[in-house]
């Protein structure tokens, strides 16, 4: 059983709120993401900082994972790689990826940002896919509640 995209539209998303730019999940394995630039996507030198770039694919490589996950898993980025070919000053970004192979704990993606037809960058990245232990769980929700059981050391 796996997550519907629909699911992932209701999950809030307050990084891309605070870059300033919207996830449209696609078909389990897909996503765009777009963004209207700002003066504040800008570098020094007025162009397009890449870090939105990058911030863009890796939440869109999420978002494409996502509705692949069985019920209680979780993904989390192992690493990506970005190359940039044009600067930007003004105009639109869309970002779109495409999960291009999913294993059971690594899932491997693709994303190309565009602005129109013109390709600024291209990202691929892998993805960890694991279901959290309960002990994890409970430290990650911070030491009120976790138990002295899960809080010992190994």
């Amino acid at each position: 059983m796996t997550h519907s995209s629909s699911r992932y539209n209701e999950t809030r998303n307050p990084f891309a709120d605070h870059v300033g730019f919207s996830m449209e999940p696609g078909a389990p394995g897909e996503s765009t993401a777009r963004l209207p630039i700002q003066p504040q996507h800008l570098n020094p030198n007025g162009v397009l900082h890449g870090a939105v770039l990058y911030a863009m694919a890796d939440t869109g490589m999420g978002a494409a994972v996502f509705p692949t996950l069985a019920p209680g898993e979780l993904c989390a980025t192992i690493e990506i790689k970005m190359t940039y070919f044009k600067a930007l000053v003004q105009g639109d970004v869309v970002c779109r990826t495409v999960l291009v192979n999913r294993g059971k704990r690594v899932a491997y993606l693709e994303s190309s940002a565009f602005a129109g037809e013109v390709l600024l960058a291209k990202a691929t990245g892998t993805y960890a896919i694991f279901t959290p232990s309960q002990a994890a769980a409970a430290r990650a929700a911070g030491p009120a509640t976790a138990s002295a059981e899960s809080r010992a050391c190994p």
